[in-house]
């Protein structure tokens, strides 16, 4: 069971949207912090955030938006003696610790009280102690559970300043054994709330320095100060431990580890050696970067997401891969249908079309009310309203031939026939100026615009000085169109 922990929120550090802090009980009931996130939208998988030494879950406040951006959930903690989580020793303080198996068996925890909401699959991203800590854990039976983990700066060895390496592991070893392992290692500064961004070894993004002093400033139990000899003692063992390859054996998903250049906390010789030990490591070496690669400046930082979003491509599938597979494809569906229906409308033009046409026969102006509308618009255009007319006229010129009256004694080649005759009307308007060109025009352009129907007793009258055949079979084709 958790509960709901606090989190301190400033303006220069918001807090995410989508999820908050709780509380989880640790190795030997101890109380412990972590904040669980959630993206808009469905997850691609959970990125599990641990921080280094000093370190609270407020500081990686923008780490935690980035990865929501990228579509994750994300679990961010803080190891024990780090933020407002237990701390060892009376004094908050002293950054102390008591050997490796706590901290593994808080990891556990942490995964065991938030598991049924994270998403697979898995990332891992550990800067620091949080790094060493994080592959500590994957290496001694949480591997299976994640897909990949990307370190920033970890810490595989540790920088003992002008102390020669096996003598600062003596010294520790022999503070701890006379009972002295709360002792500091080192002098702690004067005051440990306030700290001055020039000469520092942590990032070169003077801003982003001050965002992290404010946060302090605004809950003072966010502070830590030096480590003890109690916690270097666990930190030279820790490194040890992994800077052997049959440890590492278990840890079977690709690790990046991100190094800073200029880090003066941290060795990156020991980093590059743990990557090539891992069976699938990958060394990243950021030129120029101080200790805190995440705290660094846009240019430094961007190297890191670069190796993280390379990996995160190939473990965890993008949110725009499972839009394109099954969002497009209703949506390319529905408008195929709109599209259609759009089709069919476009063919209603063109039925009105053949109402300019219609008036050649008798039946499609009986029954097309609208046709009337479209005559106007054709009489607005008096030539192409003159056009179409003079071809039945010489239709029935032509008529005087026998063959011919015989071939329009019957209804349906009339129907058919007198729609094909206005595309020739044009070729045949330019003999037809010869002989009834003139008079025909006249006539017929002021008939059909005050009343469709007495067209064809027009047509019939031009006809019967000629051949009366021609005028009497239209007239009986007339009724088959309408019962039709």
């Amino acid at each position: 069971m958790t509960d709901a922990a606090p989190l301190v929120s400033i303006p220069e550090a918001p807090l995410p949207p989508g999820g908050g802090a709780e509380w989880f009980t640790g190795a030997g009931g101890a109380k412990l912090r972590a904040a669980l996130f959630t993206p808009k939208g469905a997850p691609r998988g959970t990125v599990v955030l641990s921080t280094g030494r000093t370190e609270a879950i407020e500081k990686y406040f923008e780490v935690i938006g980035e990865l929501l951006g990228r579509g994750f959930v994300v679990l961010a903690q803080e190891w024990r003696g780090q933020g407002l989580s237990h701390r060892d020793l009376p004094d908050r303080l002293k950054g102390h610790a008591i050997g490796m198996a706590a901290y593994v068996t808080d990891y556990h925890a942490l995964l065991a009280a938030f598991e049924g909401r994270m998403p697979k699959p898995w990332m891992a991203v550990g800067h620091s102690m949080g790094g060493c800590l994080t592959l500590l854990a994957l290496a001694k039976g949480e591997a299976d559970r994640f897909a990949g983990a990307v370190l920033s700066a970890p810490m595989l060895g540790v920088r003992t300043g002008g102390l020669p390496l096996p003598a600062a592991k003596i010294m520790a070893g022999f503070f701890l054994m006379i009972g002295r392992g709360g002792d500091y290692a080192r002098t702690p500064p004067e005051d440990p709330y306030t700290e001055v961004f020039e000469g520092n070894v942590l990032t070169h993004d003077a801003k982003r320095f001050a965002r992290a002093r404010a946060l302090i400033a605004a809950n003072k139990d966010l502070a830590l100060s030096a480590p003890t000899w109690g916690w270097l003692d666990f930190a030279f063992k820790a490194t040890t431990w992994l800077g052997t390859a049959d440890n590492l054996r278990r840890v079977r998903i690709p690790v990046v580890i991100v190094s800073a250049g200029d880090d003066k906390l941290v060795r990156d010789d020991a980093q590059k050696m743990v990557a090539s030990l891992l069976p699938d490591g990958r060394f990243v070496s950021v030129a120029g970067a101080e200790h805190e690669i995440l705290m660094e400046t846009d240019d430094l930082r961007l190297q890191f997401w670069t190796a993280f979003d390379a990996l995160a491509d190939k473990v965890a599938a993008k949110p725009a891969a499972p839009a394109k597979a099954a969002a497009p494809k209703p949506v390319a569906a529905k408008p195929a249908a709109p599209k259609a229906a759009v089709a069919k409308p476009a063919k209603a033009p063109v039925a009105k079309a053949p109402v300019v046409k219609a008036p050649v026969s008798k039946a499609p102006v009986a029954k097309a009310a609208p046709a009337p509308k479209a005559a106007p618009k054709a009489t607005a255009k008096p030539k192409p309203a003159v056009a179409p007319k003079p071809a039945p006229a010489k239709a029935i010129a032509v008529a005087p031939a026998k063959k011919a009256a015989l071939a329009k004694s019957t209804a349906k080649p009339v129907a058919k026939s007198a729609p094909a005759k206005p595309v020739p009307a044009k070729t045949a308007a330019a003999k037809a100026p010869a002989k009834p060109a003139p008079k025909a025009p006249a006539k017929t352009a002021a008939k059909p615009v005050a009343v469709a129907k007495p067209t064809p007793a027009v047509k019939a009258k031009a006809a019967a000085p000629k051949a009366k055949a021609p005028a009497k079979a239209p007239a009986k084709a007339a009724p088959k169109p309408k019962k039709t």
